[in-house]
């Protein structure tokens, strides 16, 4: 902040030091009278920064951005009519040599005082369009960075509303499904609840950050499905196959969580033989995730679950990888299929 304000005031000298300079820098080797510099150029040019930096500093701030157009520019012609009677009256008083030099050369050239009067007007507005636009270029970016910063913070809330949204969904769904063990088989609900506790240490330790390495998640992936594989009989086929080697990739965490325990809520039944294929592919920098299972859709009166699985995960999609992402759900001969393509890059 403070080197920024730096730069901005060293900037500021630099812009005027050139302005002061220009007679001299433009008069390729001809002798400049002292004189003339001061009375035609110097004052002028005191008056223009004086009108800048009131503007600047002050009259933008205090009437131009509140919209009292009627009083800024009331204000701001008093002052230029101030500095046209008040270079007048210094030539006169203290540029006598050249106010008579001037009345000589007006008898013969005789210029146009209007136009003259126009040149200096239009001198002095230079300085406030240029402090106009420059303040409100200043206030436009202020007010994007503020904008970007506010959307940002309401895309992290949300997320993080997202986020823990989905743990006591995922924690409430796992109870039940050990829950039902406890009689069948007290030994395999011991190791389920041993399970669950790692896996829950992951989601309350590991995944609140932004990204997380892909092979990591595949790891929580892989031991919740052998600990939903506990719990469905002999008669269900559980297939899944991951990226064996490190893929190099880090994504946003628990994305694809919801979409296994939809395959496992869905696609096992108690009765009939079922099967579920999870199936993940790394590309490049583009992850491929796809579940087929057999489709067994609940009953009304079952409230296992509370439904917000696969709503949750395309309101994290839309915010975390707009436009870099393809998800569908299918239903194809009683198979429901869930595809899921995400651009890392």
């Amino acid at each position: 902040m403070y080197k920024n304000r730096k730069i901005t005031v060293l900037s500021h000298i630099l812009v005027w030091l050139l302005l002061f300079s220009m007679p001299y820098l433009l008069s390729y080797g001809q002798e400049q009278e002292v004189n003339r510099v001061i009375a035609h150029f110097w004052i002028p040019l005191v008056f223009s920064a004086i009108i800048f930096y009131l503007n600047y500093f002050v009259l933008i701030d205090q009437y131009f951005f509140p919209k009292k157009m009627v009083l800024f520019i009331t204000i701001n012609v008093i002052i230029i009519a101030f500095f046209l009677f008040l270079k007048e009256y210094i030539e006169d008083n203290f540029f006598q040599d050249i106010i008579k030099k001037r009345s000589k050369d007006s008898v013969r050239l005789g210029p146009p005082f209007k136009m003259g009067i126009y040149i200096q007007v239009l001198s002095y507005m230079a300085p406030l369009l240029f402090s106009i636009a420059i303040k409100s270029t200043k206030r436009w970016i202020k007010t994007e960075a503020e904008r970007k910063e506010a959307a940002n913070f309401k895309l992290k809330s949300e997320l993080q509303h997202l986020h823990y949204q989905l743990q006591p969904h995922f924690f409430f769904n796992s109870l039940n499904n050990i829950y039902a063990l406890v009689d069948i088989s007290p030994e395999q609900a011991k190791t389920s609840i041993h399970s669950l506790s790692k896996l829950m240490r992951y989601m309350l330790y590991e995944t609140n950050v932004e990204l997380i390495s892909l092979s990591k998640e595949i790891d929580f992936l892989k031991k919740y499905i052998e600990l939903m594989k506990l719990r469905v009989s002999d008669k269900t086929v559980v297939n899944y196959s991951f990226p064996a080697e490190e893929t190099g990739i880090k994504i946003a965490p628990l994305l694809f969580i919801s979409l296994i325990e939809n395959a496992f809520k869905h696609g096992v039944s108690a009765s009939k033989k079922s099967i579920i294929n999870i199936e993940m592919i790394c590309k490049e920098k583009t992850v491929y995730f796809t579940i087929k299972n057999d489709d067994f859709p609940k009953k009304i009166d079952d409230k296992s679950g509370s439904g917000i699985g696969l709503p949750n995960i395309e309101k994290r999609l839309e915010l975390l990888y707009p436009k870099k992402y393809n998800f569908k759900t299918t239903l194809e001969n009683n198979h429901f299929v869930s595809h899921l393509e995400i651009e890392t890059n």
